[in-house]
């Protein structure tokens, strides 16, 4: 379990002010952004005839663009529209282009956030996004929502709305692989369209996230505010838990344990997308007997274990406790807003297709 937790925290300087190992990879980190900003500036992402939404994020690591997608996937139903999203399946083995089936697919296949996606919309996952989307537009979809690929201009968007977490912000400042930055901040602000900061329920204290919603302010661009909600599929209030969790930013996870009334009283953190081990499980099982405690994990996390179902003896994956979140907008329509201008201006790119 040790090895997991150095896995885990191998990039956690990322996360704190910028120390000496931010100035060791310093030379490394322009080569990378200078790279990445010629990329998304000079870059021609082939263009699809459907109104592309992308949520993106400034860095690596969990910020909350899974359930803005969902919340934007739910809000275009709504407006009339047959929603489709297109992800990169990451931590799945899948190649070429695929459509996700919830019932058949396992997460070692298509990746995990494809699957908590695919309740709520019709996805597709492919390296290729382009290819996924015309997967989409084949299946009627006329509304495209990119999960991520931001950065990678592999897809013309009409509407780049990028996600940054309050409790986090962009960490250090710094680009890959001093820092959690995916490119030079201001090449991607000057990019996106819009941000959405992200605020937990549990946060306490400085909100990490107001240097870039200054810039953004600088930039002219409009910036929006949600508050991610935790929710449990089973009564939380006064229980005590082994959680573990292999995400993006683990702590959210435990903190939403504990907001909704439960106890973490051992916690186990694993890397992002972590493929986890029947002998994982196993330990993990025997650890919450021995000190009587509640196996709890996220939703992502919980889909990656169905595969091992059968590989572990014992029904321990119908007795482990599953922790989800939502977005909380407010009465604020941001969703609709967003989503009429993202169609406005696919109607304005449509004269020139």
């Amino acid at each position: 379990m040790a090895a997991n937790k150095t896995q885990a925290d191998i990039s956690g300087f990322w996360w704190r002010k910028a120390g000496w190992q931010s100035a060791l990879l310093s030379p490394v980190a322009a080569i990378y952004g200078s790279v990445a900003k010629k990329r998304m500036v000079n870059a021609e992402p082939p263009e699809i005839a459907m109104p592309v939404l992308c949520i993106g994020n400034f860095t690596v690591g969990g910020a909350g663009k899974t359930p803005t997608c969902i919340a934007f996937a739910e809000a275009a139903k709504a407006e009339g529209f047959k929603p489709g999203i297109v992800s990169r399946g990451y931590g799945g083995s899948f190649k070429g282009v695929h459509l996700v089936d919830v019932a058949q697919d396992t997460a070692k296949l298509t990746g995990d956030e494809p699957l908590l996606l695919a309740r709520h919309a019709m996805v597709a996952v492919s390296a290729n996004r382009l290819h996924a989307a015309q997967l989409l537009e084949k299946h009627g979809c006329n509304f495209i929502i990119m999960d991520d690929g931001f950065q990678s201009a592999r897809l013309f968007y009409d509407y780049a709305l990028l996600v940054v977490d309050a409790s986090r912000g962009i960490g250090n400042g710094k680009i890959i692989p001093a820092g959690p930055l995916r490119a030079p901040l201001m090449a991607q602000m000057q990019q996106a369209s819009a941000l959405l900061r992200i605020t937990p329920n549990h946060l306490k204290g400085e909100d990490a996230s107001e240097n870039v919603i200054r810039m953004a302010a600088r930039s002219n661009k409009p910036f929006f505010d949600a508050r991610l909600v935790s929710v449990a599929e089973q009564p939380v209030e006064g229980k005590k838990f082994l959680a573990f969790a292999g995400i993006g930013n683990p702590q959210k996870f435990y903190d939403s344990v504990t907001e909704l009334g439960g106890e973490v009283v051992i916690s186990r953190s694993f890397g992002d997308h972590y493929n986890y081990k029947p002998e994982d499980i196993r330990q993990l099982i025997a650890e919450a007997r021995e000190a009587n405690l509640i196996l709890a994990t996220t939703a992502k996390d919980y889909v990656r274990l169905h595969g091992l179902q059968s590989a572990v003896e014992g029904n321990w994956l119908r007795d482990i406790a599953v922790f989800d979140v939502r977005l909380d907008f407010g009465r604020e329509k941001i969703l609709q807003r967003i989503i009429k201008t993202t169609r406005q201006n696919f109607l304005e790119r449509s004269l020139d297709l």
